[in-house]
């Protein structure tokens, strides 16, 4: 070898050498983790997110929508590593399909449905069996999550029928395609009434709280998490931290039921 290569070839190492140094010097990057959840979810876990990353040295993304859409998104192979539905139909949907790990899975949340009405409105109603729903709709329509796939829906739709006024406002919905969507339609003002999560109401100061609907009226409302079989370390330990108290603290506040 000439001189001038063997120079050549010498920096050339030192400048590897110098790099892998560099970088092995800067300081660790947080892992990425993509979070399929309920679109009820979305207020408690955008506020969670910067202590998600502090605490497990995870940056995650969220993607929101109806549990059901997310689940199928999932059987299609969406890459998401944790998965938080609404109900356990979807969870459950996932299992049957060896899509979760089920060692992983945990009833994380709950939540209770309730009536609302825009906060410029003085709507008052009482729920009770046979209570006068569709009169107080008037000509308008009732805003609620899809009653075929979406868990609000189906919890509203329950609800309803247990009281036996499913029949009278069947034909008066205004079906979204997620919670969050419903209670847009009251916020604005383009439905006079709704039913959402208690946690939805809270987060939004366009609508006020009509009445509670009885846990008896509807199954309960549970919240399962759990990885996905495409997750690994990070999305564990982001599901371990949603467990502690400081995560649950900040659910309470957003209106969900912990332990």
């Amino acid at each position: 070898m000439s001189r001038r290569c063997l120079v050549g070839a010498i920096a050339l190492l030192l400048a590897s050498q110098v790099t892998v140094a560099g970088a092995a010097g800067e300081p660790r990057r947080p892992h990425d983790l993509l979070i399929f959840a309920a679109a009820s979810l979305q207020t408690a876990l955008d506020e969670l997110a910067p202590a998600i990353e502090r605490a497990t040295s995870v940056r995650v993304r969220v993607s929101y929508a109806a549990s059901s859409a997310l689940a199928r998104q999932i059987e299609s192979g969406a890459p998401a590593g944790l998965f938080i539905s609404a109900d356990l139909d979807w969870m459950n949907y996932l299992a049957d399909r060896h899509l979760i790990k089920s060692d992983t899975r945990v009833n994380l949340l709950g939540n209770t449905l309730v009536l609302i009405a825009p906060a410029s409105t003085a709507a008052t109603l009482a729920i009770a069996p046979g209570f006068a729903l569709a009169r107080a709709l008037g000509a308008g329509r009732l805003a609620i999550a899809d009653p075929a796939a979406v868990p609000a829906g189906k919890y509203a739709r329950a609800a309803l029928a247990s009281l036996g006024v499913w029949d009278g406002v069947a034909t008066k919905l205004a079906p979204g395609e997620n919670v969050r969507a419903a209670l847009l339609f009251v916020s604005r003002g383009e439905a006079p009434l709704g039913i959402v999560y208690r946690s939805d109401a809270i987060a939004d100061r366009g609508v006020a709280i009509v009445g509670t609907f009885p846990a008896t009226s509807h199954p309960p409302i549970v919240y399962p998490a759990a990885v996905t079989t495409s997750g690994g370390a990070e999305a564990a330990r982001v599901l371990a931290f949603l467990q502690t108290a400081a995560a649950k603290a900040v659910f309470a506040r957003q209106g969900f039921i912990v332990d």
